[in-house]
């Protein structure tokens, strides 16, 4: 049996890869179909907002020339997957020509002539964009549009009346005005934290968003890195045994600006049903330089400390009864984390790309939210429990100062 192999992330799947599929399939008997995960495009470079990873493989499996599909996930698995499967033939389109010479060593290489005129980057010229605008100090401005450059589907728009949607990075007393004018106005807003220093004020954002069917997302680099939401579906899934105590130590920003970056993984291994919420704080010229908050469930706890007034490592420390996560510093730009356990021969190292500035993750979600209606990594609930931290702490509840 002659085995033929070729790759792709078949986004959008159009004629040009159904031709492309049938010419390789013609090469021999039986044809595998590598399509690549998100994860390894967001390594290249490439980020997808149409069709996941399941929507593409059930596009390539719907084609019916695929006789095997296999997830491409790392460089070099190619010269893997050709040795594992025995393969005869690689195959790839003639845009390629020359690349993949390499793997003469191990296989023929055939290069497949392509379909000129369809291509994916062609059709997403055809499907809606998100026209963005930008309300951000400029090196906060600088970082999005560069980031923004490498995700699918969205332009940055200078004048703000002209654009679908806003990304508000100004000072955090500006925000809840800002976003809420912005939805009036019928656009979609992404919101660094806080959205708003109340709960009465965040739910009648939520409510403007709902009533004009807007999505109104947190930006939060942290929520939307693979390595992050990797280590939350781990640690919910038991890896660790019931989780009894979170430790969160940074940002080395205020309580206004960074108190919903601390909470947010608290949030997401305890949720947001703490029975009370006690702050220890130390005040400069007006000014908080550093806060801890403990944070009371009805079985576990959780503290966290911003502040630039006490400097410390930057770890966080998740404690479960059969063992514990620990993320090394800085853990808000989550690329490495380890479970560790007694027997030390069951520990785990996990490493995930935090690739650029980390802004490409959550304009992905963004525009995919907007396009799609997806699902967003930060849930209302979770938006409206750091709203209630912070109201808390601003009113002077159960706060004692240093």
């Amino acid at each position: 049996m002659k085995k033929v192999i070729t790759y792709g992330t078949f986004d959008l799947l159009h004629q040009g890869h159904i031709n492309l599929l049938r010419r390789a399939k013609a090469l021999g008997d039986w044809l595998i179909v590598g399509v690549t995960t998100d994860k390894f495009d967001i390594e290249r470079g490439k980020m997808n907002s149409y069709n996941n990873l399941m929507e593409r493989i059930e596009a390539v499996r719907s084609t019916g020339y695929a006789d095997q599909i296999v997830i491409e996930e790392y460089k070099g698995q190619k010269i893997d997957d050709i040795q594992k499967y025995g393969v005869d033939i690689f195959a790839i389109g003639s845009d390629w020509e020359g690349y993949f010479d390499y793997l003469k060593e191990y296989c023929e290489v055939v290069y497949l002539p392509r379909t000129e005129g369809i291509s994916s980057t062609l059709l997403r010229g055809e499907r809606p964009s998100v026209k963005v605008g930008i309300l951000a100090p400029d090196d906060v401005k600088s970082s999005f549009i560069r980031e923004a450059g490498v995700v699918n589907s969205i332009e940055i728009e200078s004048d703000p009346d002209a654009c679908d949607a806003l990304f508000v990075a100004s000072p955090a007393d500006l925000h809840y005005q800002q976003v809420k004018e912005a939805l009036e106005k019928g656009k979609h807003v992404l919101c660094e934290t806080p959205i708003a220093f109340t709960t009465k004020e965040s739910e009648e954002l939520f409510a403007i968003a709902d009533r004009k069917k807007l999505v109104l997302m947190l930006s939060d680099k942290t929520a939307y890195c693979p390595a992050f939401g990797h280590l939350v579906s781990l640690l919910k899934s038991g890896a660790i045994g019931e989780i009894m105590d979170v430790s969160v130590s940074g940002p080395n920003g205020s309580m206004s600006e960074d108190a919903g970056i601390a909470l947010l993984p608290i949030f997401k291994l305890l949720g947001t049903d703490y029975r009370d919420v006690s702050f220890f704080t130390r005040m400069a010229d007006g000014k908080d330089i550093f806060t801890k908050g403990i944070l009371r469930y009805d079985k576990g706890i959780a503290t966290f400390k911003v502040g630039p007034g006490a400097k410390s490592e930057g770890n966080m420390v998740i404690s479960g009864t059969k063992g514990y996560a620990l993320v090394p510093a800085p853990w808000w730009r989550t690329d490495y984390f380890e479970i560790r356990y007694d027997d030390r021969n069951l520990d785990k190292k996990c490493f995930y790309p935090f690739v650029g500035d980390g802004f490409r993750y959550e304009i992905k979600d963004f525009v995919s939210a907007i396009l799609r209606s997806s699902f967003q990594k930060i849930l209302r609930r979770e938006m409206l429990g750091m709203a209630d931290v912070l109201e808390r702490y601003l009113l002077g509840k159960n706060v004692y100062h240093l």
